[in-house]
C-alpha cells in the first residue's frame, strides 16, 4: 500500500470539515449582528403584537390579560378607525402620485447637460435633509391666513373666493399636509430615479436616435422599461413609509379639524399615549401592518414579473 493509498481515507472526512468551516464560519461571524438584530427589531414587534390580544389600558391597570380578538371586533366597528383608513388612503395615494411624478420629471432634467446644474441638483435634494418637525411648522405658517401666504395667493388666482384657514376646513384640510409632504419627498424619488437613468446604456439611445424614433417613443421602449423595476421597489418603500408617517399631520392639524385629517398611524399615537389604550392601539398598528404587507407582497410580484420582462 503506497503513501498515497494511505492519505486516500482520510480525503473525505478533510472535505467534509472544509465544507463544514464554510457553512457554519460564515454564521458564527454576523451572529452578533443577528442577535442585536433580533433584540431590536424582533422582540418588539413580537411584544407589540401581543399587546393587540390583551388588555393593556393604563387608565384600568386592574383589568388586563388575554383578551383574545376583543380588539379587533371592537376595531371593526369602530367609525374612527374606518375614517382614518379612508384618511390614509387618500392621504398616501394623493403624496405617491404628486411625489413620484414630480420626482421622474426632475430626474429626466437632471440626467440632461445644462448651465447651473448642480445648484438645482442642490436645491432639488435640499428637503430632504430638512427636519420632518420643521417643515411641518413651516407649511403650517404658509397656510396660515394672518401671515402665511398661501391663502392669499390662491384668493389672488380665484381658487379661493377668500383668504381663510385651509387647514380649519374638513373638506381642505388634508391638502396642507399632502402639500408639505409632496415638497418633502420629491427628492427621494429624483435621486433614486437619476441613479437608475445613469446606469441605462447610451448606446440604445443612440440606436434609437438613427431609427428615427421620437421622444416619447424613446421614453417608453427604452427609459420606462429600464425604470420598471426601480420604480415598482420606490414606490413599494414609499408608500409604506408614507402610510406610517404621522410627523406633518401631527404638528400641522393634529388629525383635525373633526377627524378630517386622521391617518392610522396618528390614531394609533393617540389611542396609545392619549387615551393610554395600548392594547387597542396595538390592534390598529397590527391590522396597519397586515394591509401594508399585503401591499408589499403584491408590488413584489408585480416586480418580479417586471424584471422578467
Amino acid at each position: 500500500m503506497t503513501a498515497f493509498d494511505t492519505a486516500a481515507p482520510g480525503k473525505p472526512r478533510a472535505r467534509r470539515s472544509i465544507y463544514l468551516s464554510y457553512l457554519v464560519e460564515p454564521y458564527l461571524y454576523i451572529s452578533p449582528a443577528i442577535i442585536l438584530i433580533a433584540l431590536v427589531m424582533l422582540v418588539p414587534l413580537v411584544i407589540g403584537i401581543s399587546y393587540a390580544f390583551q388588555a393593556v389600558n393604563l387608565l384600568r391597570p386592574f383589568q388586563t390579560g388575554f383578551v383574545g380578538f376583543e380588539n379587533f371586533q371592537a376595531l371593526w366597528s369602530d367609525r374612527k378607525f374606518w375614517l382614518a383608513l379612508t384618511n390614509t388612503f387618500w392621504w398616501t395615494v394623493g403624496s405617491i402620485v404628486f411625489q413620484f411624478f414630480l420626482g421622474l420629471g426632475l430626474a429626466l432634467l437632471l440626467n440632461t447637460h445644462f448651465y447651473g446644474k448642480r445648484l438645482v441638483q442642490a436645491l432639488v435634494f435640499l428637503p430632504w435633509a430638512v427636519p420632518t418637525f420643521l417643515s411641518a411648522l413651516t407649511w403650517a405658517w404658509l397656510f396660515n391666513p394672518t401671515i402665511g401666504p398661501l391663502p392669499h395667493w390662491l384668493a389672488d388666482l380665484g381658487i379661493l373666493s377668500e383668504p381663510f384657514n385651509i387647514l380649519g376646513d374638513p373638506n381642505l384640510a388634508m391638502w396642507g399636509p399632502i402639500t408639505a409632504n409632496v415638497w418633502f419627498g420629491i427628492p427621494f424619488f429624483a435621486i433614486t430615479l437619476l441613479a437608475a437613468l445613469q446606469s441605462i446604456p447610451h448606446e440604445l439611445y443612440e440606436a434609437a436616435e438613427i431609427d428615427g424614433a421620437t421622444a416619447w417613443q424613446t421614453f417608453t421602449k427604452i427609459t420606462l422599461p429600464f425604470l420598471a423595476p426601480m420604480i415598482a421597489i420606490t414606490v413599494m418603500l414609499r408608500t409604506i413609509w408614507i402610510a406610517n408617517f404621522a410627523d406633518l399631520i401631527f404638528v400641522m392639524t393634529g388629525g383635525g379639524p373633526a377627524n378630517s385629517t386622521q391617518i392610522l398611524s396618528t390614531y394609533i399615537f393617540t389611542t396609545a399615549f392619549r387615551k393610554l389604550d395600548f392594547g387597542y392601539a396595538s390592534a390598529i398598528a397590527v391590522a396597519l401592518l397586515a394591509l401594508l404587507l399585503l401591499y408589499a407582497v403584491i408590488l413584489l410580484v408585480l416586480r418580479k414579473k417586471l424584471v422578467k420582462i
